[in-house]
């Protein structure tokens, strides 16, 4: 039997159970290019996300499960990160804070080269595609504050909490 590569544009999701409430993964070409969580904001519409097919998110399936046992502090996945240039590059520089720390939008700001570019460094935050994975839920307000979060606040507050090691529960979120 052969098969041939999905079209680059072919997309399907899934949805997996986590201490966040269900997420929906969304894969374009085989690829993840969407990890959203329900009632986030910026969520696409469910009709964008193509037919339900497990098959694409195996490994990430696998590395969310041990992020949230605590036994994974990175993700190896490849992504498709849809953006503009700039927002990209905020991304990029999202994976690069550690597990367990925050980093403020001033601060990721000045690390871009921008330093007057914190709100548009939030607005790209906002814009992540890849909820957990590139991990937004690090950047915090210029005084350490818990700022804005597509996942909302109370979402934010228990990733960071986890990564902390101050416990975890999914209580702790609704």
């Amino acid at each position: 039997m052969t098969s041939t590569a999905a079209p680059p544009s072919a997309r399907c999701h899934t949805v997996l159970d986590s201490p966040c409430g269900p997420l929906t993964l969304v894969a374009t070409g085989g690829v993840l290019s969407g990890l959203y969580m329900e009632g986030q904001r910026h969520r696409p519409a469910q009709e964008t996300f193509g037919p339900r097919d497990d098959r694409p998110f195996g490994e990430a399936a696998d590395q969310l499960a041990a992020y949230f046992d605590s036994t994974r502090t990175t993700f190896d996945l490849e992504l498709r990160l849809d953006g503009t240039p700039f927002q990209r590059s905020v991304w990029e520089r999202l994976c690069a804070i550690p597990y367990g720390e925050t980093r403020s939008y001033g601060q990721l700001a000045e690390a871009l080269g921008s330093p007057g570019a914190s709100r548009a460094v939030g607005l790209a935050n906002g814009r992540n595609p890849v909820g957990i994975i590139v991990p937004c839920h690090r950047v915090v307000g210029a005084s350490g504050s818990l700022t804005g979060y597509g996942g909302g606040i109370d979402r934010k507050r228990a990733l960071l909490a986890h990564e902390r090691g101050e416990g975890y529960t999914a209580a702790a979120l609704f």
